[in-house]
């Protein structure tokens, strides 16, 4: 089966040519990556947390001080693509949310919604499992929420850095990396929250410097119902090392089991058929 070609879309819910032009050359977005970005999945027609997402773009625009997202315009884009999806051809894809500050000279921002195959990488680590390195990041999660020019909190495009680490990881054999910062605490995935299971309870990183997860707090409202606890707690390497279990969440890709941490196989925790239930994976 052929793969499905991505689409655009307008915040006036029609469709464009991917591959005619849209941005200028000197879009704030590409020469800056002045810019926010959200997406989100879209399974048979169905957008996950949709509003949800909606709403961390606005928060990220507020953060970069761009002009509050077109909400509505925004809905007609999400509509529009999912309308002209063939989920036959695709059951599982992602729609990115774009925001620009626009022309360099100033101008109205450039905002667009884009649908593109969720990617095969993604749906076969949800079952297998990643393996991850662990990575140094230049400061501690409290000390970037105190400098708001590092924008803490904000997905914006400027994601180069995240980026650059998971081609590191993977040009060393891992598929995906935990960032730990300079006092030694587990921070985040370049595109993932970490959830450990320490000797039957959850627990993930405090959450100060790092970008509000989705996909956490849908665990977070739903695993009481479970019969799951999850708490935020500081840890550090070594308690990842001792854990029972760990994974890597994120709104595309949901959920992965961490299967080894710089070589050393990671145990599939007890609790992961609970987890995968509770995040509808």
């Amino acid at each position: 089966m052929a793969a499905h070609a991505p689409l655009l879309a307008l915040l006036d819910g029609t469709l464009a040519d991917i591959a005619s032009p849209l941005v200028r050359a000197d879009d704030l977005g590409v020469v800056r990556g002045d810019g926010v970005f959200d997406a989100t999945l879209v399974r048979r027609g169905a957008v996950r947390d949709r509003e949800e997402h909606l709403d961390r773009l606005e928060r990220s625009a507020a953060i970069l001080q761009l002009p509050a997202p077109d909400r509505a315009g925004y809905g007609r884009a999400i509509d529009a693509l999912v309308a002209a999806w063939d989920f036959g051809a695709a059951p599982e894809a992602l729609i990115r949310l774009v925001l620009t500050r626009g022309p360099e000279g100033g101008g109205e921002p450039t905002a667009f919604a884009m649908m593109l195959p969720l990617s095969p990488a993604a749906i076969a680590e949800r079952d297998r499992g990643v393996s991850i390195t662990l990575l140094g990041r230049g400061h501690d999660g409290d000390e970037v929420a105190a400098m708001p020019w590092l924008l803490p909190g904000a997905k914006s495009l400027s994601y180069s850095i995240n980026m650059a680490a998971k081609r590191h990881a993977v040009a060393h054999g891992f598929d995906d990396v935990v960032f730990v910062a300079p006092s030694g605490q587990l921070l985040e995935g370049p595109t993932s929250t970490l959830v450990v299971d320490r000797g039957g309870r959850l627990a993930t990183p405090p959450q100060d410097g790092i970008l509000a997860s989705i996909t956490l707090d849908h665990l977070l409202r739903d695993a009481p119902s479970a019969g799951l606890e999850v708490a935020f707690e500081p840890m550090e390497p070594a308690d990842l090392s001792a854990a029972d279990g760990a994974w890597l969440l994120s709104s595309g890709r949901l959920l992965a089991a961490i299967t080894a941490v710089d070589g050393e196989p990671m145990p599939r925790s007890p609790l992961d058929a609970a987890l995968r239930r509770v995040l509808d994976v």
